[in-house]
């Protein structure tokens, strides 16, 4: 029996609980530490601390407190085996602390100074690093009276930017791995599976460069030669999907089961799927060779982003912290997962190196920058030799052979059109041949595919094919004709759509054209751009909306017509905004932090409910207005108070939330209700469409009271209503509750809410806009009666908010 487990085990029957057996055992990563609920003859947190081999354990009473001033008992109990950390469920009764347990918190810890030392002083200081607990901690040891057996410590939070005034655990009641509440384990529910916040995302994709940038801003990564391939982990399912959204999972079934194996919790994760050789090299001929007979090949998952976790959306997040937290997930993981570790800086030396060891080249990547989604300046790729993705348009064969191919004619894509780029006629080995030739089987056509085709030659035959098959190319360089010179196959793309592929050194070289890339660059305006209020729109032509046709240009022009009536309720406020850079029938995603290097908009840091400062952002112009239009945000929500007084709300939102399948006429009889209740608290309200199912009450204030005040006063209106119509309407927002019922929603009254700001469209199908309307309209005007085109018309009549800001109305 281990000495340092010796009373642990010998407190324990491991014939009758389900505890794991104290083995001393030293794990491969950090610290790690667990805090478990235990409600046991007392309820209490067990805090763990891995240390030497085993959990270093305190039993805390009233668990740990944010605040500083808050003083928790930690009693001192044997050390537990560190495999306990994963233990969660019930100890049967009779046997030593019998009840039930719940992991609440897990992650790893850092101690300051020497531990050994400080047990003996009684005084260990650390930081916890968790999902629930961080920042730093202390331990204290509780001087013992003559007559005490007991190691009586006290568990302290020190002063640091997560303090609170509050505990700030009480509000967690479930478990961090399983999702469980205590009655659920007890009952020995199967664990709660945490859903993804997205099932399908755009990627973000590299614009090519022909120079390194400059700064030291950039984090320099290995361009890996494989299928780019997004990773959706939710259950006990993985999902492998292709750039052009093709499931993968079948065609990598290792690379799946291995993700399986090591995540155990929901995420999003982005990399590429490689073999290596025995160098380390990725090989995409091996790939290839791979896809047409899978055999025992060195094949990887190489992840370089993280773009959700445990049903957090990432996206958002700078790219310096999300590769923190995807570093740390991967700190143990299986052979076959790698986490591609970028370099900062140095990008001219790793270059170098990655040419010199015959890599394919680098990925330089902005180190603050969002994942957008899309093609940009944040990701640039510096290749070592000419190469890029080509779409076959049909094939020669040469009057010296009967049957195969002689070489491929390839093109790309410019606009609408097929543009011919030249023919490949090397590397395409007898295996190659007989997959093309039964791929073009049945895309054969009479005509030519491209603008301007190529002419037949004397001792050749072509046929021409539908483009649809996307090949990777090697070649030297782009002749003066604009064609591919020594052209070689290197193999069929068909995690690739053929509508993206373009010239790259055409299309997307555009940042070879402007100065080094600094927060003062600013792009280059050139002949026939749109500028609309100094502001460059890019894509003007893209459909942002299918039904009916609307193009970003059309929004942000809808944004600079509506700016005079908008922007009262827009500016000075903050923001949290919905961005559909695509259109709306692509990936949308939610964003309320400023991103690196954006134009327009003003930061301004505040602090948050966890004592963090966290910089957010607002706008106060028609130019603040159309950059972020011509970022492709559709929707802003906004804060009920101004920068001014941030901590005096000077409105009141009542959203009307009713029931699925509810008739129309119930939600128009809700809003006269609660205006009637508003009318008797003495209250104007104004009315205006949600774009969406409900109608949404706006209550004009003078700034004069605090956050919990009007939060307060939004509940107790919802709750007058409630209770003088039980079976209307509800305040409790569990979808459970709602049911037959409308739910009036007061929680956007609270501080960090946010309502959809007046005059806004919505990221939906139709181009609807959350507009103001007059009182008597209620029954002629639906919750998504008012699209873009009619929100312009009514601008240019008489305002039903004209007096808004002229009320003198205030809660106390």
């Amino acid at each position: 029996m281990t000495e340092k487990l010796k009373d642990y085990n010998q407190k324990r029957n491991f014939e009758k609980t389900f505890e794991p057996e104290g083995i001393v055992a030293n794990s491969k990563e950090g610290l790690r530490f667990v805090v478990q609920y235990h409600e046991a003859s007392r309820k209490h947190y067990d805090l763990r601390l891995e240390w030497e081999g085993v959990l270093l354990s305190w039993a805390v009473p009233k668990g740990p407190s944010y605040n500083t001033s808050n003083k928790r008992l930690a009693v001192h109990v044997e050390d537990h085996p560190l495999s306990y950390r994963n233990f969660e469920g019930t100890i049967p009764k009779g046997e030593y602390g019998g009840g039930v347990v719940m992991i609440w918190d897990e992650g790893y810890w850092q101690p300051f100074g020497n531990v050994e030392e400080g047990l003996a002083k009684g005084e260990l200081k650390f930081t916890l690093k968790g999902k629930r607990l961080k920042g730093n901690w202390a331990l204290i040891r509780w001087k013992a009276k003559s007559n005490e057996k007991v190691d009586n410590w006290l568990l302290l939070k020190e002063k640091d930017q997560y303090a609170m005034d509050e505990d700030g655990i009480s509000k967690f009641t479930t478990s961090i791995r399983t999702g469980r509440t205590m009655k659920e384990i007890e009952r020995g529910e199967e664990e709660k599976i945490n859903r993804n916040p997205f099932n399908n995302v755009s990627i973000q994709l590299a614009k090519l460069a022909n120079r390194v940038p400059e700064g030291e801003d950039w984090l320099c990564e290995l361009k890996y030669d494989g299928y780019r391939i997004i990773a959706f982990v939710e259950g006990k399912k993985v999902r492998l999907i292709s750039r052009n959204n093709n499931d993968y999972t079948k065609k990598f079934p290792k690379i799946a089961t291995s993700i399986m194996s090591w995540a155990k919790r929901a995420m999003v994760l982005d990399g590429e799927i490689v073999v290596t050789d025995q160098e380390g090299k990725s090989d995409f001929q091996a790939l290839q060779n791979y896809m047409k007979n899978p055999q025992d090949q060195n094949l990887n998952y190489v992840v370089f982003d993280i773009l959700a976790l445990d049903g957090e959306d990432l996206r958002g997040y700078p790219l310096i912290k999300r590769k923190e937290i995807l570093e740390n997930l991967l700190k143990d993981p299986l052979p076959n997962l790698h986490y591609s570790r970028p370099v900062k800086g140095n990008i001219k030396e790793s270059f170098q190196v990655a040419c010199n060891l015959n890599m394919e080249g680098i990925i330089v990547k902005k180190a603050e920058s969002i994942y957008r989604g899309e093609r940009n300046d944040d990701w640039l790729k510096l290749k070592c030799s000419k190469r890029q993705e080509f779409i076959i348009g049909g094939y020669t064969l040469s009057n010296k052979r009967t049957s195969g191919i002689s070489s491929l004619l390839l093109g790309f894509y410019e606009g609408e059109d097929l543009i011919y780029a030249g023919r490949a006629g090397t590397g395409i080995s007898m295996k190659d041949m007989e997959i093309l030739e039964e791929k073009f089987a049945n895309l054969k056509r009479l005509n030519p595919p491209f603008k301007l085709p190529p002419k037949e030659r004397s001792n050749e035959n072509i046929t021409w094919l539908e483009p649809e098959i996307v090949a990777e190319i090697n070649f030297a360089q782009w002749t003066k004709d604009n064609l591919l010179r020594q052209a070689s196959y290197k193999g069929l793309r068909t995690d690739k759509n053929p509508k993206e592929v373009e010239r790259e050194d055409q299309k997307e070289d555009e940042y070879n054209e402007q100065p080094p890339l600094t927060k003062e660059a600013k792009p280059t305006v050139k002949a026939g751009d749109l500028i609309i209020e100094g502001i460059k729109i890019t894509n003007p032509d893209r459909l942002v909306f299918d039904d009916p046709k609307i193009t970003k240009e059309d929004v942000v022009r809808y944004y600079l017509n509506i700016s005079e009536r908008m922007l009262p309720y827009l500016g000075n406020r903050i923001l949290s905004i919905v961005r559909c850079p695509k259109g709306v029938g692509e990936t949308c995603f939610y964003k309320k932090h400023p991103g690196p290097n954006s134009q327009g908009i003003i930061t301004i840091p505040i602090s948050t409910a966890s004592g963090k400062t966290e910089d957010y952002f607002y706008i106060d112009s028609i130019s603040g207005l159309i950059s972020e239009a011509q970022m492709g945000t559709l929707e802003f929500h906004i804060w009920g108070s101004t920068v001014k007084n941030l901590e005096k709300p000077d409105m009141l939102v009542f959203d009307l939330d009713p029931d699925e399948g509810m008739d129309l006429s119930i939600v128009r009889q809700g809003v006269v209700d609660i205006k009637e209740i508003l009318d008797e608290l003495s209250l104007n309200s104004y009315l205006k469409t949600s774009g969406g199912k409900g109608y949404h009450l706006v209550v004009p204030l003078e700034p004069s009271v605090n956050w919990n005040v009007s939060y307060d006063f939004a509940k107790g209106v919802v709750q007058v209503m409630e209770k003088k119509w039980p079976d209307r309407y509800t305040s409790n927002v569990r979808k459970a509750s709602r049911k037959g019922k409308i739910f009036i929603d007061w929680i956007r009254n609270g501080r960090g809410a946010t309502s959809i700001a007046p005059y806004s469209l919505r990221a939906r199908k139709g181009a609807k806009v959350s507009m103001p309307i007059a009182w008597e309209e209620l029954n002629t005007v639906a919750p998504d009666g008012i699209n873009m085109q009619e929100a312009l018309l009514r601008v240019k009549k008489d305002d039903p908010w004209e007096d808004f800001f002229h009320n003198d109305q205030r809660l106390k």
